[in-house]
């Protein structure tokens, strides 16, 4: 597994359906994820008759209907899920899924959930967070729509009940996010704060912001995928498709190459450069033996396999220990 962890977020893009999100299991296992991210639960068990939709749920599926009602469409049974985790030992890809409700942590407990995800909405969600860190497995966190003091309540709460090790994810929850608010330097201060890994959940459209957080350090991306972004559901539109959930990945692990160690020094494709595009001492004209070295008989050209031009003054005043043709090496 590379250094970034890759989540390619189904979310509730299979709109209820298992097909479609086996379907959504082969796109993320074709784009090169490291995992396929869905979202588990029982809608009574998280949303209450009462709930608004956010606006950009109105927005993309209508404002007559409630949550509850939109999120009931979207559920996915506890079987369906154990079909799903098989697929993707099938597929070769690791299956995650969020939680939502308690019942859903321990059915996904079940299954043997190998890591975490809490989403933002639940950090401020106290019996949920002791009982996610209670199963002693690693949590990755997003951080929307919190301030420093709400992280770091969430923090104590999964480390003073047994959570492994914890990532911190920014992010902005609103779909999509504008460029303007997606703060994506927040990811840093995360990290000096609380002295953990950090990385990004990514919500705006395209994938330059998610490049921009692993430039920055982020060591986990998730990102939403859809099969079609004019599907209906909540989140399809700001979503990426598989096309580009491909261009991402394949981005991310170039520019995860590219960060290399931080050490300064010639890297092995450019050494062969220096003798071509550094320079020399050679002679300015022909020089005979004998002869005092001047810098009007001296002067500095490619290539840059003869004395180094930074030992200038220390040539300037011997002798020609021979003849010298117009721009041959000198030699002292």
């Amino acid at each position: 597994m590379s250094d970034i962890f890759i989540i390619a977020e189904a979310g509730v893009n299979h709109n209820g359906d298992i097909k479609l999100a086996k379907k959504l299991i082969d796109a993320a296992k074709s784009a090169g994820a490291d995992a396929v991210k869905f979202q588990t639960f029982k809608a009574e068990s998280g949303v209450s008759k009462i709930a608004q939709k956010a606006e950009y749920q109105k927005q993309t599926t209508g404002a007559d209907e409630s949550q509850l009602k939109m999120v009931k469409r979207l559920e996915l049974s506890f079987c369906d899920f154990k079909k799903l985790k098989k697929y993707c030992e099938e597929k070769e890809i690791l299956f995650l899924s969020t939680p939502f409700d308690l019942d859903s942590i321990d059915f996904l407990e079940s299954l043997d959930m190998s890591i975490y995800k809490v989403p933002s909405g639940e950090i401020t969600n106290l019996t949920y967070l002791i009982k996610i860190a209670r199963t002693g497995k690693p949590v990755i966190m997003s951080t929307g729509m919190s301030d420093l003091d709400e992280v770091g309540s969430a923090l104590d709460v999964l480390r003073d009940n047994g959570a492994g090790t914890i990532t911190l994810l920014h992010c902005n929850t609103q779909y999509p996010t504008p460029f303007e608010d997606a703060n994506i330097k927040a990811m840093l201060t995360l990290k000096e704060r609380f002295g953990v890994a950090v990385g990004y959940s990514d919500h705006t459209l395209g994938i330059e912001a998610p490049i921009a957080a692993v430039a920055l350090g982020a060591t986990v991306i998730e990102k939403h995928f859809t099969l079609d972004k004019n599907m209906e559901g909540p989140d399809h539109k700001a979503s990426l498709d598989p096309q580009e959930l491909k261009a991402m990945v394949t981005s991310i692990r170039n520019i995860e190459v590219a960060l290399g160690d931080g050490i300064k020094r010639p890297s092995k494709s450019e050494t062969p450069n220096k003798e071509v595009a550094r320079k020399s001492i050679v002679a300015r004209r022909n020089i005979v033996k004998g002869e005092i070295f001047t810098e009007d008989n001296l002067t500095v050209k490619r290539p840059g396999n003869g004395i180094s031009p930074m030992k200038w003054f220390e040539v300037l005043g011997k002798k020609a220990t021979r003849d010298f043709c117009e721009d041959e090496l000198i030699e002292l």
